[in-house]
Order: structure tokens, then sequence, then C-alpha cells
């Protein structure tokens, strides 16, 4: 693997969505965030591993999985700013972030609601006869949902070309796994149990989860159907908004520096200095240049123009060319 990439990638998705919290009270912002602060590795590591063709959709806190496909930096602040050069025009905001010029085919703020749409697009490339795959992200609780009982079904009966990448935060919303799910369920032996060839990897380690995404793209890619990666992962901020909650009773605040300690950026660059890949001086002039580029991307937001009225009715519905 690229460590210098993916180091880069990984300070990229935190710059931005540290920039974002801190200029969130600016009251700028048109809609809720969903902060990924402490997950950045998934985002960075998938998107390097998958190419430009193949398909992702992902969730709520769909930032660093857009991002790491490819996605625009301007264009996702400015679609944060509800701005017409948004990703989305400025109609979705931040949880419905999309670009189908890099593969990146939606997020969505309904929890589960993407993973029957991935594994569509998993159906449609099976269906072409195409090398490329559809990838899934999800959080813990979507897999309470019957939406991925189904498509993970179907997807093993099919044996569709699809990654799921769960990242297990240990909670959703403000409640943790215990009262959502049965003492000593492990979600990954749950999807074996469904039919999945199943990963599972420490989200912290930079190594460990870039070699296992790795491993579950190559099983899909030599046709043996669909695979599963947990990813043990913790998020730092709130749920929904730019603040932190380590006030409020759903965690405590030893957990969260337990945590922060094993963060996987961190101990990635700390790793990189040791082994002298990287040095202060060229880890500062990365630094400096993302700051740089996230500076002009709000700047950019800040001098799009809003949507015209009239946009609010194009593209709400399908036009047949064949009649039209």
């Amino acid at each position: 693997m690229d460590k210098i990439e993916l180091l880069r990638r990984m300070k990229e998705i935190r710059c931005v969505e540290e920039t974002i919290a801190a200029r969130y009270a600016e009251q700028k912002m048109r809609c809720p965030t969903h902060l990924s602060i402490g997950q950045e590795l998934v985002g960075a590591a998938a998107g390097m591993i998958m190419t430009a063709t193949d398909l992702a959709v992902s969730t709520h806190r769909g930032h660093a999985h857009y991002l790491g496909k490819g996605g625009s930096i301007p264009a996702m602040i400015a679609e944060i700013y509800g701005k017409e050069t948004g990703c989305a025009r400025g109609r979705g905001g931040s949880m419905h972030l999309i670009d189908q010029s890099v593969g990146f085919m939606g997020t969505t703020a309904i929890v589960g609601n993407s993973i029957p749409i991935g594994t569509g697009l998993a159906l449609s490339k099976k269906l072409d006869s195409s090398t490329d795959l559809s990838c899934v992200f999800l959080g813990d609780g979507a897999t309470e949902e019957g939406a991925f009982y189904e498509s993970a079904n179907f997807a093993v009966v099919q044996n569709l070309p699809l990654l799921f990448l769960c990242e297990n935060n240990l909670y959703s919303v403000y409640t943790s796994l215990k009262p959502r799910q049965p003492e000593g369920r492990v979600i990954h032996e749950l999807a074996k149990a469904i039919g999945l060839t199943v990963f599972d990897c420490d989200g912290t380690s930079a190594h460990d989860t870039y070699q296992t995404i790795s491993a579950a793209v190559q099983h899909i890619r030599s046709g043996n159907g669909p695979a599963f990666v947990e990813i043990s992962t913790y998020r730092w901020r709130e749920h929904c908004g730019p603040n932190y909650d380590n006030d409020l009773p759903y965690r405590d605040e030893a957990e969260y520096e337990t945590w922060k300690a094993k963060d996987a950026l961190d101990n990635f660059e700390l790793a990189l200095k040791t082994d002298g890949t990287l040095t202060e001086s060229s880890i500062l002039q990365m630094e400096m240049t993302i700051q740089a580029v996230v500076n002009e991307a709000f700047d950019f937001a800040e001098r799009s123009p809003w949507p015209d009225q009239k946009e609010a009715f194009i593209d709400e519905y399908a036009v047949n060319e064949a009649t039209s």
C-alpha cells in the first residue's frame, strides 16, 4: 500500500471535518452534519483499494466515504452550504452526497436505506459481466434493519460482487450495542450465518484495515461472491453536530479517552515517522497543503450562488428518452 497517500487521505478527511466543526457556529451550513472524526481510516483505505468504476453507497455519516472515493471537497462543502455548486446542487446537504463521475452513488439519512441500492448496483455489474464491484458502507445499527438481511441473502443467492463494509463504532445514536443486540452476538458471525464470506479487523490499525479490505475485495474480484468486513472503530464527536457529548450518560469519558489514545491517524503518522518514511517537516508541509485546499473549498462555497427556484423541479422524474 502507498502509506504516504493513505496518511494524506486520512488527514484530508479529518481536516475537512474539523473545519466543518470549527465553522459550524457561523450558521451558514444549511443542514445537520454527522461527523466521522476518529473513523477516517475506513473511507480513506477503501477509496484507495476500489477503482474509479467500482460503485459505492453510504449512510448519514458519509463524508469520509465520499471523499475517500474521490469526491470533490469544494462540491461537498458547497452542498452543506446549500449552494448550486454542491454535489447534489444544494438539495441534499450533508446526508445526501452523490458524484456519479467517481462512482459514488449516494448517501441517505435513513438507516439501512442505501443497502438495497448498493445490492442493486452489484446486480447491475453482474448483468453487465463487469469485473467491478459495489460497496455498501454501513454501521452496526444498520445490521438490525430488515433491509440488511434481505439484501445479504439476495447477494449470496445471486453471487453478487458486493462488499459490505460495516463500521462498528458501538453506538446507534445514543444507544450502545448491549440493549440493542443479544449478549455475545458478533456481527460478522451473524453475517457468516447468512452465507457471506466474512472478515474482521482492528479499525485503529492502518495496516490491518487496509490489508483486510484488500483481501475482501480480492475475494469478490475472483468471482467468489459477496463479502462482509466488520471494522471496529469509534466516533469522537456527538452523534449529530460539531460538538462533543461525553457529558451525556450514554458513554463515559474514560471510554472516549481509551479510544482516542488508539487513534488510527496519530498512530499511523507516528509509525511513518519512526520508520523514516516521513519527517516532521514533510508532515507539516502535507498538513499546510491540505488546509489550504480545505480553506479554498469553504471560500468556494461562500462565493457560490444559491439554487434558482426552478431547480426544485429538475430531475424529479426520470426521462424516458424513447418517448420524449
